[in-house]
């Protein structure tokens, strides 16, 4: 009785069996490496602002960066319910980056207060009636955020397949 044994030899450039498996393997470890990266949170320096305010029969107001650093300084821009365009007031925060005005107690609605400093900058809406002032929203509301993030992924994503294709 013979045995006999078949050897099976590959020439350069040759794709084995397996081969393309692992570089499909590889491609999708790669990309599952990078989408875990760009998920992980990251700070964001000088670009938002924070704006706190208080009020009495004034409305006391502080900016600071998101770093806690205060706008010190910053161009304040307040517009009255009355006249949304146009400015009423103008002013400039301290170096605590705190503003006071007192608003006009015939005009009540929402009024709108911007803080800008070297390009940046955020807006508050504070609503007036009679004695009382309520903050209005300034940030990105849940919605915002979770399209921004499907649209980073949807990119990252799209990216990694484009360069994953084959050239014919």
């Amino acid at each position: 009785m013979k045995a006999t044994v078949t050897v099976k030899y590959f020439e350069e450039g040759e794709v084995k069996d397996g081969e393309l498996m692992m570089n499909g393997m590889r491609s999708f470890i790669f990309l599952a490496a990078i989408i875990f990266l760009f998920s992980l949170p990251a700070a964001a320096f000088g670009h938002g602002v924070n704006i706190e305010y208080q009020t009495t029969k004034a409305v006391e107001f502080t900016a600071s960066y998101d770093t806690g650093e205060p706008v010190s300084n910053g161009q304040v821009t307040i517009y009255s319910p009355d006249d949304p365009s146009t400015p009423w007031k103008t002013g400039q925060c301290d170096e605590k980056g705190r503003f006071t005005f007192t608003p006009d107690p015939s005009m009540q609605g929402t009024w709108d207060i911007q803080v800008r400093k070297a390009g940046h900058g955020g807006m508050i809406h504070v609503n007036v009636d009679g004695e009382e002032a309520v903050a209005g929203s300034t940030g990105y509301t849940t919605t915002q955020i979770v399209l921004m993030v499907a649209c980073v992924v949807w990119g990252l994503i799209g990216t990694a397949l484009f360069f994953k294709r084959r050239k014919n």
